[in-house]
């Protein structure tokens, strides 16, 4: 599989982009990568890169979104942070990558078991990670079920996988209240904005 060009980008959709990030994925759970050469990639890119998706995802190991959408060099924009919550920095990244590099689709990944979405769940409290958690836990306040603090701990993997879909939410509104540039492309039809949760336990990518 070659890397992707201007004209390859030229011809997606917001819907391709999507369709080709799901049918990654269904490669990738049945360890069927595409036929790629990483190093011809390397070459076919090094004047330029026009990839077709921005994606944001947690920082967990488990969780490479090259990997789990079986994607090559060029291919897609990774932002990646604790929490795949959104903030300014991100925001400018994903409008660079929408607006000037011409990708189709922004996808929020969150997954199952997230370490940083425990930590909200128990109000964890650490140096600097007690700023990013404290960005999280408006989307542990969100979730209401259930009403029993005893039962709205990390213990509680149900409620944890919960939480991490209404955090994959409200960044999902987060990036179209804050930023006018990709709420507009995505008034347009320029883009696509969709959350997604990829499951630890089996490989699969669930869009929301």
């Amino acid at each position: 599989m070659k890397a992707h060009t201007k004209e390859t980008q030229a011809t997606m959709t917001p819907q391709k982009a999507l369709q080709f990030l799901k049918e990654g994925n269904e490669r990738f759970q049945q360890n069927l990568k595409a036929n790629r050469n990483l190093l011809e990639q390397v070459n076919d890119t090094k004047d330029g890169q026009f990839p077709f998706a921005t994606i944001l995802s947690c920082i967990d190991s488990r969780v490479s979104a090259e990997l789990v959408f079986d994607q090559g060099l060029g291919d897609i924009f990774s932002v990646r942070i604790a929490g795949n919550f959104i903030n300014e920095d991100i925001l400018g990244s994903m409008e660079f990558g929408c607006k000037l590099a011409g990708t189709k689709a922004i996808v929020v990944l969150g997954h199952t078991s997230c370490g940083a979405i425990k930590g909200a769940c128990d109000h964890a409290r650490l140096g600097n990670l007690t700023k990013l958690i404290n960005k999280i836990e408006p989307a542990v306040a969100a979730v209401p079920e259930p009403a029993d603090e005893a039962l709205r701990t990390s213990k509680n993997l149900d409620f944890v996988d919960a939480v991490a879909i209404k955090n994959v939410e409200m960044a999902i509104a987060d990036i179209r209240k804050r930023s006018e540039v990709l709420k507009e492309m995505e008034d347009n039809g320029e883009i696509a904005i969709v959350g997604a949760m990829y499951d630890i336990s089996d490989g699969k990518v669930t869009f929301l």
